[in-house]
């Protein structure tokens, strides 16, 4: 499998040559990134006769070799447009044996850069930078994507370099990074047919002919893959592919950072390494995400250069999510044979993919393939060996959120700092405000030693251990930093530290040598001060930080530390019962679960029945009824039942380990605003040195030329001014704080996301986050969005008589061909004839082909007796359909069959059972591509459904094939509104947003909806691929734009829009496209999540302009400004100020908590009342469109017909509704492959 899928990626077949063998070239418009390119391999490859499948994607064209009897180009393009992609074909030819693909040509004069480029918010970036570089003499092609933060721009390569490309974007104000530079592609290059010892991956029948030549030439790289010259002397040996993508991606855990100047220190530095490509630092979740190059720099060189830099780091996570990493602790390692022997047989073993034995701690470190094998199958490898070998402890994650070290250490330095620090305090209290005061003048304070006076003595002795051991923190990573040519808080607090302590032994030695008659003024009280107040910030900063991931620590305590695995006989018994580690699950293992346990693993209920609590995962608190064939998800606790469960996720893959690796995502994930942030705070720290050293000079020149004190003597006004100028200095030391700047972003994001997990609201990012209070306009997805997604047959209007063709027959037929579809559509059709005919088989489909948004064709053969012989139920039916308008209501599911006309004779010959049945079914379009007429009498009966809201599918059986038949029956089918619907509309319109419906629903069906729920936008019949230009337009006109889809066929739309969100995503958490993933299927939830939004910016900009206006008026404060007034502060007194501003942020974002998600009682105000008996009443305009095109547009009278008004009143009631959808998995707007 592995050879098929490498020769995949490199677009080069092997294959024999037939004559069936066809080969097409088809160009791919809407490709905006090389993740497109698996998702065409593995959705077009693994159809039936497809062979291969070859990628250029600097020219976006796919070259497929197909069976000629099974496919033609154009289905093969349906197939790709239905992806959401535009796709038409350029060539069909036979293959002859070989295949384009993207050979670099030799005599090709352009490149393609591939540009990382952030800092770009809106279209109007993408706009300025596509028309700038586009402009240029040189630049062939350029094309921007906003939501990937990507650029690429074809170039002559005789005018321009990747790194000039780059830096052009870079010099318009954007961060621009290179990533790559590949020559522009020649399509006409070829490769000769390869010869293959073996392969599984293909038909069996057809591996002989694969022995035909070995490869020829072809040494160089080819999308990162290099395939190794064969000779063609019988060597039989698998060609080897060898992929040279060396990029990768590490999490590390970093401890010590406490601002953001640690943040842009450790990014400057570690980015500047050679080898790494990024590096991302959060300073809330204390992690690392680094993408580097594994041929120029291992992952732990990378963790002992951030540990040189002043902070503890640890790997968290390297690699491919393909493979999973195990450690175990083995026992009894005598010598290095043993490690030897163990590596040699677990490497024999299929599915793992590396293992390391060290014999030194007796460790294992083993990467595997969890869908191969499990890591108990790996301990009973080891123990079979004659080793012991049990999982070791690796729960890290919770004592790095809860911060438990972190307050730990502080808290420690806290308490030596008071334990000395409480007697300065004494001290300065006595000697200072106690014993010399303005009433006592002659109170002296004893001098004990020549020029050293008591007070002096006694702060020197306590002081010194304090600015020992209470600062060594400080000191250590100063020390780091400044060794590294940069700065940051601790320098501040150092500098501070350092000058007051220092200056006052210096002013000590000076009096003693110089015999003064007094002890001067010292600053031995500053530093001890300074510590007591920084070490009781940090440590309440600690505990706040702590308080601020409690969300997600809840979340991760939610994961069970151990299951209970069982074994089960022939039937289904329990055989034995064993207690295991959680990590030791394998995925097919079945588990129970006992009353009150928590559910250890995501996994299918095979026997038993409960209620389960699922609130800590989707914020809904009624517990949701289990039983048979339910799935049941990780952290969700179990009711008064027992269960049996068959895993199907184990640990890792569980959606509580993707909701958590979601939300550490999002707080990883920097908003632009903290971007900002950051950037200030590299600078903040040499600013705040340079102010403080004018501050100084500034108090100097001052003392001397302005402040005249003729009382004093030379020597006391010298001890007076620079005793005033260094408090000076050293208060703006103490007072400046980067902390409260770094910590007013990180903060709110944390709480924010964290609250938002709680109550069912994934957050991908900072950047989503902040960008979701900004929303002008929300597009509506209307199948499984606005509607229910369980879409059901309600009619069936007759076009011929019973007579001539039984119901039975054609439902019969009709369902035989819907069977081949896994489209929701399809599936509702296909349940609704099972359940009329009790049919458990179905007739062979020939020749099916299905196009998105359209409909299908096939052929019918081998039609079952059952559903050709009439029954006394059919004799029935046929009596009563027996003139135009007559009704017959089935038993079986309520579904109104209507004889809406009869048609001429003939129709015996054309129903026949001699021949194939032709069928095809789909909408009025499609039917008349595929030559069948839609006359008057139709789009009547067409035009009554759909002012009903019903989809109407139309149905033809032979067609125009034998004689000019026309269409046989018109299948209504509908899809209930979400109650809530109407309510989340108006919530979203309350808050400003204009609310648009987009679907590929017909102007008629999309109306009613509409009118329904209170949107009045409406784009009608939009085919897939247009969805994403619809987006692009609302944005270039200058709407900020949220898409509200499934996450899954609507990721192109959602990817495009400035916010992402995926709803009723469940167990599959789809995030890719999305920025925003709504748990639980509650349209309400939008609401929520855009009020979350909003609560937070809000919060990150009071936080803001918090820090701001603390460090604008501390700073001169502190600097002595005010002086002349009389107002002014001691360093203590700044030193608690700075402690205090971090806190005061974190509190701030605290109150983040106070968040409630709405609810439909809070919603549904008197004021919505009145809002929905307007729509009722029909008092409601609704603007239709058809398509992306402003054309045929009709804004709908204020009065309605009958029929809609009692629709609308039938909304109150869980209104019936058009349309599709039944698996997540399966969810489309449009009707794609029936």
């Amino acid at each position: 499998m592995a050879e098929s899928e490498s020769t995949q990626l490199l677009g080069v077949s092997f294959h024999p040559s037939q004559a069936s063998r066809m080969k097409a070239v088809i160009q791919v418009d809407g490709m905006r990134c090389y993740s497109y390119i698996n998702n065409i391999k593995e959705i077009v490859g693994s159809k039936p006769g497809i062979f291969n499948v070859g990628m250029s994607f600097p020219d976006r064209q796919v070259v497929v070799e197909f069976d000629g009897n099974s496919w033609d180009a154009q289905e093969i393009a349906d197939v790709i447009e239905s992806m959401g992609l535009e796709a038409r074909v350029s060539s069909t030819c036979e293959s002859e044996g070989l295949i384009e693909t993207s050979l670099p040509s030799s005599s090709s004069s352009y490149e393609e850069a591939y540009i990382e480029v952030r800092g770009m918010t809106c279209q109007s970036c993408v706009k300025n930078i596509q028309d700038h570089i586009g402009s240029k003499n040189g630049i062939e092609t350029i094309e921007v994507s906003l939501s990937d933060g990507e650029a690429y721009v074809t170039f002559d390569k005789s005018k321009w370099t990747g790194e000039s490309v780059a830096q052009a974007i870079d010099d318009m104000g954007y961060d621009a990074k290179l990533k790559a530079v590949s020559d522009s592609v020649n399509t006409s290059a070829a490769v000769e047919v390869l010869e293959l010892d073996s392969a599984q991956s293909v038909d069996p029948t057809l591996a002989p002919e694969y022995r035909k030549a070995a490869l020829k030439v072809v040494n160089q790289p080819v999308n990162g893959l290099k395939v190794e010259e064969k000779s063609g002397d019988g060597d039989k040996s698998p060609i080897k592919l060898q992929m040279e993508d060396s990029i990768k991606k590490c999490t590390i855990s970093i401890e010590g950072m406490t601002c953001a100047s640690c943040v842009a220190y450790i990014e400057r530095n570690i980015g500047k390494v050679k080898g790494v490509e990024s590096i991302v630092v959060a300073l809330m979740a204390s992690k690392a995400e680094v993408i580097y190059d594994s041929n120029v720099i291992d992952v732990n060189q990378i963790v002992t250069k951030i540990t040189q830099l002043g902070y503890n780091s640890t790997l968290l996570e390297c690699g491919s999510t393909v493979f999973q990493t195990t450690n175990l602790q083995l026992g009894d390692l005598d010598n290095p044979m043993d490690a030897k022997r163990i590596e040699s047989r677990l490497l024999e073993r299929k599915g793992i993919e590396s293992c390391t034995v060290l014999p030194a701690n007796s460790t294992a470190s083993i990467e595997y393939s969890p869908t191969v094998i499990g890591p108990r199958d790996i301990i009973k490898i080891i123990e079979d060996l004659g080793y012991s070998a049990v999982l070791l402890e690796s729960n890290q994650k919770l004592k790095r959120f809860d911060q438990s070290i972190e307050i730990s250490k502080w808290r420690s330095s806290l308490l030596i700092s008071l334990f000395f620090g409480i007697p300065v305090m004494g001290i300065m209290v006595y000697f200072h405000w106690c014993l010399r005061t303005a009433m006592n003048p002659d109170n002296q304070i004893p001098v004990v030693l020549p020029a050293i006076s008591l007070d002096n003595l006694l702060l020197f002795i306590l002081c010194t251990p304090v600015q020992v051991l209470g600062g060594r923190y400080f000191y250590v990573k100063s020390w780091k930093a400044l060794k590294h040519k940069t700065s940051n808080m601790d320098v501040l607090i150092v500098l501070a530290t350092s000058i007051a302590y220092f200056y006052s032994i210096i002013a000590l030695v000076v009096a003693v040598f110089c015999g003064w008659p007094s002890s001067p003024m010292t600053f031995f009280d500053v530093p001890p001060m300074l510590i007591v107040f920084i070490s009781l910030g940090r440590w309440l900063e600690y505990k706040a930080k702590g308080r601020t991931s409690e969300a997600l620590s809840k979340l991760m305590s939610l994961q069970a530390k151990e299951a209970v695995l069982i074994t089960l006989d022939e039937n289904s018994c329990i055989v034995s019962e064993e207690r295991i580690d959680i990590d030791l699950v394998q995925r097919a293992d079945v588990i129970k679960i006992l009353p009150g346990a928590k559910i250890p693993m995501d996994g299918v209920v095979i026997q038993g029945k409960s209620s389960v609590d699922e609130s800590f995962i989707t914020g809904e608190f009624m517990p949701v009824m289990k039983k048979t064939g339910s799935p049941v998800i990780s952290g969700s606790v179990n009711g008064n039942g027992t269960l049996l469960v068959r895993v199907t996720h184990v640990s890792h893959e569980s959606t509580l380990a993707q909701i958590v690796r979601l939300v550490e995502h999002a707080q990883t994930s920097k908003a632009p605003i903290q971007q900002a942030a950051d950037r200030i705070a590299g600078y903040f720290v040499p600013v705040v040195i340079g102010l403080a050293f004018f501050t100084l000079l500034g108090w100097i020149i001052v003392g001397y030329f302005v402040i005249t004190d003729n009382y004093l003597t030379a020597n006391e006004r010298l001890e007076a001014i620079l005793k005033r100028a260094f408090e000076a200095a050293i208060t703006v030391l103490a007072i400046a704080c980067p902390c409260s700047l770094g910590l007013a972003t990180p903060t709110a994001v944390m709480v924010g996301t964290g609250i938002g997990a709680s109550n069912g609201i994934l957050i991908k990012g900072g950047e989503a986050l902040e960008t979701a209070h900004n929303i002008t306009t929300l597009v509506f997805d209307k199948t499984g969005t606005i509607t229910e997604g369980c879409p059901t047959v309600v009619g069936v209007q007759l076009l011929v008589s019973h007579q001539h063709l039984p119901l039975r027959k054609m439902l019969g037929i009709i369902g035989s061909a819907e069977s081949n579809s896994e489209h929701p559509i399809a599936s509702s059709i296909t349940s609704f004839v099972k359940e009329f005919l009790l049919a458990n088989n179905w007739g062979v489909t020939q020749r099916f082909r299905a196009s998105a948004g359209s409909g299908l064709s096939c052929e019918v053969t081998r039609v079952p007796n059952s559903f050709l012989a009439l029954t006394q139920e059919d004799e029935n039916i046929s009596a009563r359909l027996s003139f135009i308008g007559a009704t017959v209501r089935l038993k079986c599911n309520d579904v109104e069959v209507r004889q809406a006309c009869f048609t001429e004779e003939g129709q015996e010959d054309n129903y026949s059972d001699s021949k194939p049945f032709k069928v095809v079914v789909g909408n009025e379009r499609w039917l008349i591509k595929n030559g069948i007429p839609v006359d008057e009498t139709v789009s009547n009966v067409l035009a009554a459904e759909q002012s009903k809201g019903f989809i109407s599918v139309l149905c033809a059986i032979n067609g125009i094939i034998y004689s000019s038949r026309r269409c046989v029956a018109v299948l209504s089918i509908t899809d209930k509104i979400k109650q809530e619907a109407k309510l989340a509309v108006w919530g979203l319109r309350k808050m400003g947003i204009h609310v648009i419906l987009l679907t590929g629903d017909n102007s008629k069906t999309a109306e009613v909806t509409a009118r329904q729920v209170g949107i009045n936008e409406v784009f009608a019949e939009v085919l897939p691929n247009q969805k994403q230009l619809k987006i692009e337009q609302l944005q270039n006109a200058g709407e900020v734009v949220a898409m509200v889809g499934d996450g899954i066929n609507d990721s192109p739309a959602l990817a495009r829009a400035d916010v992402g969100i995926a709803i009723a995503a469940g167990s599959d958490v789809a995030v890719e496209s999305a920025g925003i993933v709504l748990v639980k299927n509650n349209l309400i939830d939008v609401v929520g999540a855009i009020k979350l939004s909003k609560k937070t910016t809000r919060r990150i900009h009071l936080n803001f302009l918090f820090a701001v206006l603390y460090n604008a008026i501390g700073i001169p404060v502190a600097a002595g400004v005010f002086l002349p007034f009389g107002f002014f502060i001691q360093p203590w007194m700044a030193a608690a100020a700075m402690a205090m501003s971090s806190v005061s942020v974190l509190s701030s974002s605290l109150l983040l908590k106070t968040f409630r998600r709405p609810t439909k009682e809070s919603l549904a105000s008197l004021e919505f009342r009145k809002y929905e008996a307007e729509i009722m009443m029909g008092n409601f305009s609704v603007k239709v469109h058809r398509g992306l095109d402003d054309t045929n547009v009709k804004r709908t009278n204020s009065k309605v017909s009958i029929a809609s008004l009692l629709s609308g009143i039938s909304g109150l009631f869980g209104s019936q509704q058009s349309v599709n959808r039944v698996r997540p998995k399966d969810r489309s707007d449009e009707y794609q492959t029936f």
